[in-house]
């Protein structure tokens, strides 16, 4: 087995401080430690020994156990039973080639190096001696006086480039460094203060541990069956792996015959020929994460489950193949009982309903009841469950999260999905979400990351016309069109989303004094003509910038919608304006009379400076506010909803509150919607975050423009 040195803890009894040794070490591996290393020079060899069974059995199996230089108290632990996986030795320190004679082949060994010639020795000995080299200081620490130069990262780099085997950069290591460590080659980070001495050393490892993930690519192996027509399976499972950013690897578990309309026959090779996949990979391979689909019996599952027990993979899911989507159970009762083993070896399972029901033994029949369910399944056996709804009548198919430990149940709404291309939707979630939690996101962002993936491969898979059966989810389809893997939500998912990051700025608009007096018919004559006045001053320039959107447009049509909008400010909504502004005509002065309060200089800044900067999904964000916040507003104005007198047309500002219920206006804006999220979908992550942002700057200066005029009015 290689060893996965991504985060190396190493002990110091002083800066454990009263929490000592053994807390740090049980907190630290809580959090994903994946490695410790027991130094403690001041230690007798059998309080070393009495420490290290110690740091055994609160471990347990979590990560690998190392001792620094005390070849004699690893042997000693051993003896006693406990799990000791090697040494770590100084260059002054024990033989290499005497603690792998004594510690076996399967023994971690690691050697201390911080020169050229350190690294030359190390291939001067037989291969195999040596597991990885412990490669420092990059900064000089107060844990080890007597440490040599510093090498900094750029030296860490030279001395990785020249190694044969993996490095970890040891020596004053800050959660900093993690990213231009890792670039520069290294295989882990071995941290000593930043882990003993932190309050909490559980958040501050998965923080490193995020770190650490969120760059490279994640290698995952999936553990499934395979389907030669390639939707699900292993074959669906590299496809999601790839998709979400992952490198996939496999381990068949069964081979099937089986097609878009169903399975034929299924071939489950030997155990012991899958103990050999799978320690193949292990033997070579790093691995971020697993996951587990079809395991055909009780063999299989034992065999994955001892696997897992040596290895212990940092993240695992668990797809519990047990219940066909017709119902019918597809394992035999002493599989059924083996998977429940599975259980609390996995970080996160994907059941669909039916193999709820089968693992709580509840009837679920519903939402409420599956939530239920899940609630169960997680205490029971200490892992998160995925819900999903996909199986429920309707319309509406929700997933949760699940995690009793952690006071968890985070929902997921969505609609439906009016296609016929479902083959191996359960397979491609499941591995999807095992990538997205190696790339470093929390079980919350992952889920949510993966089902954004899935949808889109699901109202993308017409388009891959295989079979006449169910088919397949189109994996690649956003790779294809972006040439990323970031996932580009629906138009109309888009839209649901930027209305509810403004939720707060509505909710605030409908609580003005401005728009409650308004709406009762008691605003005070002057409030109004200010914001009339003010009103007007907007107009004259958002017209310009409308105008420039027409003139950016990228089709004719936008060009003529925006040219359209531009034209209708200036002739309808400003002639309404200087009805009130200047009854007795004179329109250009009286209305434009006005001096510019400080919000609507404000607003007016934020467009121009945004519609001369050339980007037109930028600008159509930033102008969409105008006409969506003041449909909504006004619709609701009208319709009484604020006050039943707003609807009499004795009402003193009818004309002003016909208006902006005119439909002509609500399509326009159903108009300016459609464009903009047209372009949202359309772009790449980063443009839609430059439009989000502009999109709600400019809802924020609608909210203060209301305020104004209240405020403003009442000052003056």
């Amino acid at each position: 087995m290689i060893a996965d040195l991504s985060l190396y803890l190493v002990t110091d009894p002083d800066l454990c401080g009263a929490r000592g040794v053994v807390e740090t070490v049980r907190e630290a591996v809580d959090g994903g430690v994946r490695i410790v290393q027991l130094r403690d020079k001041a230690a007798t060899d059998a309080d070393t020994t009495a420490l290290l069974i110690e740091l055994s059995r609160v471990i347990d199996g979590r990560a690998l156990l190392v001792v620094n230089d005390r070849l004699d108290a690893a042997l000693a632990a051993r003896e006693q039973g406990a799990r000791v996986d090697g040494v770590h030795l100084g260059q002054g320190d024990a033989s290499v080639r005497r603690a792998r004679a004594a510690l076996g082949p399967d023994a971690i060994i690691g050697l201390t190096a911080n020169t050229p010639e350190h690294v030359e020795a190390v291939l001067a000995l037989p291969a195999g001696t040596v597991d990885y080299l412990g490669v420092g200081v990059i900064r000089p620490t107060a844990t080890k006086p007597d440490h040599p130069p510093a090498l900094g990262v750029d030296g860490f780099g030279a001395l990785a480039a020249a190694s044969p085997i993996p490095c970890v950069a040891i020596g004053g290591v800050r959660i900093d460094d993690t990213e231009a460590l890792r670039a520069a080659g290294a295989a882990g980070l071995a941290v000593v203060s930043a882990l003993c001495a932190a309050d909490d050393p559980a958040v501050t490892a998965r923080e490193f541990v995020r770190r650490w993930r969120g760059v490279g690519v994640p290698r995952v192996l999936s553990i499934a069956g395979s389907d030669p027509s390639g939707g699900a399976g292993i074959q669906a499972d590299l496809k999601s792996i790839a998709a979400n950013g992952g490198y996939g690897m496999a381990v068949i578990s069964a081979l099937t015959a089986q097609n878009t309309q169903g399975v034929r026959a299924v071939h489950v090779p030997p155990p012991g020929f899958l103990r050999a996949q799978l320690d193949a990979i292990s033997d070579d391979i790093v691995i971020d994460a697993v996951k587990i689909g079809m395991l055909a019996d009780a063999d299989v599952i034992r065999t994955v489950a001892d696997w897992l027990d040596e290895v212990r993979p940092p993240i695992v899911v668990l797809d519990p193949v047990m219940v066909a989507t017709s119902g019918d159970r597809l394992l035999e009762p002493d599989a059924e009982s083996a998977l429940f083993g599975l259980l609390g070896r996995a970080d996160v399972v994907t059941p669909n309903l039916a193999e709820l029901a089968v693992l709580t033994g509840q009837d679920v029949d519903d939402w409420d009841a599956a939530l239920a369910a899940a609630d169960v399944l997680s205490e029971r056996f200490g892992v998160a469950v995925l819900v999903k709804g996909g199986h429920l009548d309707g319309d509406e198919v929700p997933d949760a999260l699940v995690d009793s430990a952690a006071g968890l149940r985070h929902g997921y709404p969505g609609s439906r999905i009016a296609t016929a291309h479902t083959h191996g939707t359960g397979c491609s979630l499941s591995s999807a979400l095992a990538t997205q939690l190696a790339r470093g996101v929390t079980p919350v962002e992952g889920v949510a990351a993966a089902r954004a993936w899935l949808r889109e491969a699901l109202r993308e898979g017409e388009a891959l016309q295989v079979g006449r059966g169910r088919g397949p989810v189109n994996h690649l389809a956003g790779l294809w069109r972006r040439g990323g893997v970031d996932t580009a939500p629906a138009a109309e998912e888009i839209r649901e989303d930027w209305w509810e990051r403004i939720a707060s700025v509505r909710a605030d608009i409908d609580e003005l004094p401005f728009i409650t007096a308004l709406a009762g018919g008691t605003l005070a004559r002057g409030s109004f003509l200010f914001y009339l006045g003010q009103d007007a001053l907007y107009l004259r320039d958002y017209a310009r910038v409308l105008a420039e959107a027409a003139r950016l447009a990228p089709t004719p049509h936008e060009q003529a919608f925006w040219a359209h909008s531009a034209h209708g400010s200036i002739v309808g909504e400003l002639e309404l304006h200087a009805s009130w502004l200047a009854p007795a005509g004179g329109e250009d002065h009286a209305t434009f009379a006005a001096t510019p309060a400080p919000a609507t200089v404000a607003y007016l800044d934020h467009l121009r400076s945004v519609a001369f900067g050339g980007d037109y999904d930028e600008l159509i964000a930033a102008l969409l506010p105008c006409f969506w916040l003041y449909t909504d507003l006004g619709g609701r104005l009208h319709a009484g909803e604020f006050d039943a007198f707003a609807r009499d047309p004795r009402h003193p500002y009818a004309s002003w509150l016909e208006t902006y219920a005119d439909p002509a206006f609500a399509a326009a804006t159903e108009e300016a919607i459609g464009h903009v999220m047209t372009a949202a979908h359309r772009t790449d992550a980063a443009g839609r975050q430059r439009m989000l942002r502009a999109f709600t700057a400019s809802s924020e200066h609608e909210r203060a423009f209301f305020a104004a005029a209240e405020t403003t009015a009442s000052a003056t």
